[in-house]
């Protein structure tokens, strides 16, 4: 259930994209708030797997931003307070997008937490 909530999540990301822009697609994520409590790993560990397998069968390649925006986006309708992070190097340039819970990347390496300059929390 929860790789076809992640699959509607990355066609939902898709279409609002296309029709109103990624400032939308931020501004949904923003308001989409959960309650401060402590997040449980096996939800976490499980709406992560969900996202990386819905991934897989989805129709288009799916970078990390919308990767990370459905697992965030996820995690707070369970009821855990993620945040997706953009990150980035200036030279030579990398950009890259993750979730955090508390602090902890979930959705990838925490080299990336590290090495990025935080550019915007979400």
């Amino acid at each position: 259930m929860l790789a076809i909530l992640a699959f509607l999540g990355f066609l939902r990301y898709d279409i609002v994209r296309l029709l109103r822009g990624f400032g939308k697609v931020c501004a949904e994520v923003e308001t989409f708030r959960t309650a401060r409590r402590s997040p449980h790993p096996e939800v976490v560990s499980r709406v992560c797997s969900a996202v990386t397998l819905a991934a897989s069968f989805y129709v288009r390649p799916v970078l990390c931003l919308q990767k990370a925006i459905v697992t965030t986006r996820l995690l707070r309708q369970h009821g855990i307070p993620a945040e997706t992070v953009i990150g980035y190097r200036p030279s030579p340039f990398l950009s890259h997008a993750w979730v955090e819970v508390a602090g902890r990347v979930v959705n990838d390496s925490p080299v990336f937490q590290e090495r990025l300059v935080v550019l915007a929390r979400l």
